[in-house]
């Protein structure tokens, strides 16, 4: 999709979205179209209807920061949202260019942190390329790898690797999720060839994900309770956190189990598991499984 029909679309669904009952206007419940009107939200952040008609059909118009964030504000925006708005309107401006994003290797320090975890830990990055993972991160994401092999996208794993929608009991709301952390992604990357290639790959192999991305979603890095229906210790409950490195395009995603519960209990097991599958590797002589596992 050109850059102008990403703004487009972007503004049309958020505007979609909002009822006019959400920001005190009245209406005699007799509408065409769902949410609120142009003329609507043009009142409500104090802009020309024609500003904001020609703003929304796309047009290479260079609104100021004060003019982007009234128009959030009047369309409900979220923070995330709000920002995904001023990188779209950033794009249309900006001089074409190349724009593909050359990320420095993992440095040493962050791979020792997510080795020194005792809970399952993965690093990702914007593109969902998964950079490493410890041994109960590989363990509990059954069938994701680190770079550089070739399952090493949880995008493309997510949607793509069947078992994954038995694996994660709530599948449907992390897949949502992971569409909308993409979108932001592509937004603030908007000419990266790898990361459209992933999106144009997506949206043809998978009908959900295609539906989602026409919904043009936007969210932050998830956390808060993942379920998990394991093959080997079966079902348990972790709360995922994501910290983000200093790079800022990747990001650390950790499990953490309560303490006393079923998920503690799971992931004991499963580092018990991990570590025997590891001894029988190294045992049969596949020792790049078994270097994978400590990465």
């Amino acid at each position: 999709m050109a850059k102008n029909a990403e703004l487009r679309e972007f503004l049309r669904t958020r505007r979609a979205r909002v009822q006019p009952e959400d920001v005190g206007i009245e209406t005699d419940g007799r509408r065409r179209v769902p949410g609120l009107r142009r003329e609507e939200v043009s009142m409500l952040a104090g802009v020309s209807l024609d500003y904001f008609a020609r703003l929304e059909q796309g047009r290479d118009l260079q609104p100021s920061d004060g003019v982007l964030d009234a128009i959030a504000r009047a369309m409900r925006l979220t923070e995330v949202e709000r920002l995904h708005l001023h990188n779209l309107v950033r794009s249309t401006v900006a001089a074409p260019a190349a724009g593909d994003v050359t990320l420095p290797p993992l440095d040493a320090g962050s791979r020792l942190l997510l080795d020194r975890l005792e809970i399952p830990g993965l690093i990702v990055d914007f593109r969902g390329e998964v950079g490493a993972m410890n041994r109960l991160g590989r363990a509990m994401m059954v069938g994701l790898e680190p770079a550089p092999s070739p399952a090493s996208n949880h995008t493309r794993w997510l949607f793509l690797e069947p078992s994954v929608r038995e694996l994660l009991v709530d599948w449907e709301m992390v897949a949502r999720a992971t569409v909308s952390i993409l979108r932001e992604s592509a937004g603030r990357h908007p000419r990266d060839t790898g990361l459209h290639a992933l999106i144009g790959e997506l949206s043809v192999a998978s009908p959900e994900f295609a539906a989602w991305w026409a919904e043009h979603d936007v969210d932050g890095r998830c956390r808060g309770p993942k379920r998990f229906r394991h093959p080997v210790v079966g079902e348990f409950v972790v709360h995922i956190e994501t910290l983000g490195l200093h790079d800022g395009e990747r990001w650390l995603y950790a499990y953490a189990a309560e303490p006393g519960s079923r998920a503690e209990e799971a992931l004991r097991l499963l580092g018990t598991w991990a570590a025997t599958q590891d001894a029988e590797d190294a045992r049969l002589g596949t020792p790049e499984r078994a270097a994978g596992l400590r990465e």
